[in-house]
């Protein structure tokens, strides 16, 4: 099995084509989508039919905070997820929000457990971005029995995995350098965002698991930032959304 890894769409259509096009000719023969189909972006009616479509035919996919404050809106709540859901929530049909609402927080699939933020307590949407984070998810994990976790929600490609003596430690990835994550250890990754890239580099990002040969690889995909962010602009979201999309940020 070769997994693909996309987190993050974040309703940004073309960043999503250009990942599944590369996915698919590295040869993907799977799909797991890890939460925030919507948000920021000007598309999210048409994320949500393509991912749709690929989990009628077998694809994973759960829940994140963005897709959860999309189907409910809270009109004057202060949460980042809730800027601009009500206007997402609009764009999309109720097949569409009923999509949404039915993802579950989490999905088991052989020694992989996928959720978009933490295994631990999953509907707090805690960001693992520190060795204690990571320490707690993996712990959840283990409990459910898996050893290895995929995630995304932080928007940057991270790597943490248990040692010899049962010391957290943090790997550094190199784009399209392939990672060995033996069975024999933890490991928690998270596959960075499709649509929204926060690191200084606008590439989209993705994440390939070749489960046969226990390896990962975290992949940057350039793709047209500029009609995303025009797009954005036709709808009348905020600027700062079209902006980010050529930083990074």
């Amino acid at each position: 099995m070769k997994l693909a890894l996309l987190a993050d769409v974040h309703s940004n259509l073309q960043a999503l084509q250009a990942c599944l096009d590369d996915a698919r000719a590295r040869g993907a023969t799977h799909h797991a989508f890890l939460g925030d189909l919507v948000g920021y972006g000007a598309d999210p009616g048409a994320v949500v039919d393509v991912v749709r479509e690929m989990c009628a035919r077998g694809a994973w996919a759960v829940k994140g905070n963005h897709d959860d404050a999309s189907v409910a809106p809270v009109a004057g709540s202060r949460r980042v997820d809730q800027a601009g859901a009500a206007w997402t929530h609009d764009q999309l049909s109720a097949d569409q929000r009923d999509f949404l609402e039915r993802l579950p927080l989490t999905v088991r699939a052989g020694r992989m457990l996928l959720v978009h933020a933490s295994a631990h307590e999953p509907a707090q949407w805690t960001y693992v971005t520190r060795g204690v984070e990571a320490a707690q998810s993996l712990d959840a994990a283990r409990a459910e029995g898996a050893d290895i976790v995929f995630g995304g929600h932080v928007h940057e490609q991270r790597l943490f995995y248990m040692g010899a003596v049962g010391k957290l430690m943090a790997f550094e990835p190199t784009s399209g350098v392939p990672v060995p994550v033996p069975a024999h250890r933890e490991w928690l990754a998270t596959a960075g965002s499709v649509g929204q890239p926060r690191d200084g580099d606008p590439r989209a990002m993705y994440a390939m698991f070749d489960a046969d040969n226990a390896r990962l690889t975290f992949m940057r995909i350039a793709y047209d930032h500029a009609a995303a962010a025009d797009a954005i602009r036709r709808a009348g979201l905020p600027e700062a959304n079209a902006q980010r999309l050529a930083k990074g940020q």
